[in-house]
């Protein structure tokens, strides 16, 4: 099944811990195209997951709303909410969802049980989707026995047992090394490109993110910022640049209390702190110049 588009409006979320009240979505909205592969990044606590399990249909929004490919997931009651999991949605998590007892295309096949897929139907599927994420030869070797970045393949391979037209990654690179990470990211890619699934991925790795369509910066329960990755690209070398700024700034304030202390304790000459103190001054003024531009200073 290709991929649906999914239109999140004014989404709130409220949780309760005793008498205290925490408030991890503001009013978020978001829109995503049928077949893209978009990104979702922010700090800790900033509500990323708690969109995913919404969307995903884990958990329930105190107030907004969110469509699936016409599917008005928050309205949905408890048994739409199951069937809406199982048809629609294939969910892939850091921490691997795979029955350590299983081998890979069991653990594969297991999605299509729930479904009652006829038996010859369920070993084609594997079969396919093993040979999409690379790992035919691996089909029958058990969890402990592949690494960590070929189990998160087989928890991809999973995740479109069903074949839905929605995929939530929650961090799927989170525990891998850098040579991993990219190797179940360009699976990622491909499952949207090549089978033109709709891919909402959470991440807290650049990398992962730029390789993505769109990149929704969510900061206190909130979208702030909707990049392409050429545009988060630049902003990131821009904050590095200007990062870089602001330690010779601070360089150049060290050196000046230095030559303050050098030519109170006479190691320098009048002349000599004269034209050391004017050529910082210079620097100086240039640094905050720059940053100034960058609005980093008033």
């Amino acid at each position: 099944m290709k991929g649906v588009p999914l239109a999140v409006n004014s989404l709130i979320r409220v949780f309760s811990i005793g008498k205290i009240e925490v408030q991890a979505l503001r009013g978020l909205s978001m829109k995503v195209e049928a077949g893209q592969i978009v990104s979702i990044i922010g700090p800790s606590g900033s509500g990323k997951t708690t969109l995913l399990n919404i969307l995903g249909g884990l958990d329930k929004a105190t107030a907004g709303s969110v469509d699936v490919g016409g599917i008005p997931v928050t309205g949905l009651t408890q048994p739409e909410l199951i069937n809406y999991r199982r048809s629609t949605v294939g969910h892939v998590f850091q921490a691997l969802n795979l029955i350590p007892t299983l081998t890979a295309a069991e653990n594969v096949e297991l999605p299509m049980l729930t479904m009652g897929a006829p038996r010859d139907q369920r070993r084609k599927r594997v079969h396919e989707l093993l040979e999409v994420v690379g790992l035919s030869e691996r089909a029958n070797h058990k969890p402990d026995e592949l690494s960590g970045g070929e189990q998160q393949r087989v928890a991809i391979a999973a995740a479109l047992a069903n074949d839905p037209p929605l995929i939530l990654a929650d961090e799927p690179t989170g525990e891998l090394d850098t040579t991993n990470a990219k190797i179940v990211t360009d699976f990622l890619v491909k499952v949207s490109k090549d089978l033109g699934k709709t891919v909402v991925m959470v991440t807290h790795d650049p990398r992962v993110a730029t390789a993505t369509d769109m990149i929704f910066r969510i900061e206190d329960g909130v979208i702030k910022a909707s990049l392409t990755p050429a545009q988060m690209t630049q902003e990131a070398a821009t904050v590095s640049y200007v990062d870089n700024l602001q330690a010779k700034l601070q360089d150049i304030e060290k050196q000046l209390v230095k030559l303050d202390e050098d030519f109170r304790q006479g190691r320098i000459t009048g002349d000599e702190y004269t034209e050391h103190r004017l050529r910082l001054k210079q620097l100086k003024l240039g640094m905050q110049d720059e940053l100034q531009r960058h609005g980093m200073l008033t």
